[in-house]
């Protein structure tokens, strides 16, 4: 079993450092690693060939000055491009690549761990992409871990890297939920969940055997991983049902990460305390410094 992180640590979202540079810029990256961040968050992408790059779109228009699918782009061509910010077509911030973001971080060595989180859904074509990302890695050992919601890529890595698995494609709840606007899943489930599983259909059991059964099941698809992210309404939603995910993660060894909690955001700090009294391993925030103190109250 094992045993829940106390105080639960801080995973920065795409490298929030509540300052002013970029999401997901190599200077954004660099203040969270002079600040000692528990862990960055960076989202990432295959490019064409020979390196991925960090964007959390695979459509390079929408945070770049680049056009189409990053698959489609070559490593010289993304080094050329540049990032967007807020209602401006360029920046003077180029966009970068995970080399980059590997060599950055060993140029600060210390505990500061590295979650890449892998936007490709579409599975790989050949063996190639995900063999260059494990070896793109390999530098950073074990202060690397890989997540992605898409479980087929996952399956794909070598076992040495650390893994991690957001379950949201099979099991999900927001608030407010338009089933037409989302998915997968893109059923609303029998259990007030959206979930295209048979088990969701009707209900024959209560709400808190249902979702053990899915959170069993959920962790049969990536055998090994060490930790599950989870959006934080989705176990909000679960402890009011009777179910605790990390309580049920914790006895088979593996983390839980609560995303994306931002302070600004109306009954962030109940619903912090909540999950933290939960037991919840890790909280991914766009307001570090803001949550950690939230973490620290009693």
């Amino acid at each position: 079993m094992t045993e829940p992180l106390h105080p639960p640590a801080i995973i920065r979202h795409m490298a929030a450092h509540d300052g002013r540079f970029p999401p997901n810029s190599l200077e954004a990256i660099r203040t969270c690693l002079e600040e000692a961040a528990d862990c960055i968050e960076i989202d990432v992408a295959a490019l064409a060939d020979g390196d991925f790059a960090v964007v959390h779109d695979l459509d390079l228009d929408s945070e770049t000055t680049g056009h189409g699918k990053a698959a489609h782009c070559s490593s010289a061509e993304a080094r050329e491009l540049r990032l967007k910010l807020p209602n401006e077509r360029s920046s003077s911030y180029r966009l970068p690549l995970l080399s980059d973001v590997v060599a950055l971080m060993l140029q600060h060595p210390g505990k500061t761990r590295l979650q890449i989180d892998l936007k490709d859904v579409d599975p790989y074509k050949t063996s190639e992409p995900a063999e260059r990302l494990a070896r793109l890695l390999e530098p950073l050992g074990d202060r690397v871990i890989v997540s992605s919601q898409a479980d087929w890529q996952i399956r794909r890595l070598p076992p040495w890297l650390d893994l991690g698995f957001d379950p949201g494609f099979y099991l999900a709840w927001y608030p407010a939920t338009d089933v037409d606007a989302v998915g997968p899943p893109y059923r609303l489930g029998a259990y007030g969940y959206l979930d295209d599983h048979p088990l969701a259909a009707r209900r024959t059991v209560s709400s808190r055997r249902y979702l053990s059964e899915r959170c069993e099941v959920l962790l049969a698809l990536v055998p090994g991983i060490s930790t599950m992210y989870v959006y934080h309404g989705m176990l909000s939603r679960s402890l009011g049902d009777g179910f605790n995910w990390a309580e049920a993660l914790h006895r088979a060894s593996v983390r839980l990460v609560a995303w994306t909690l931002d302070t600004h955001r109306p009954g962030t700090a109940e619903q912090v305390r909540l999950l933290r009294d939960a037991g919840v391993d890790f909280f991914t925030t766009d307001t570090p410094a803001a949550l950690a103190a939230l973490l620290r109250e009693r």
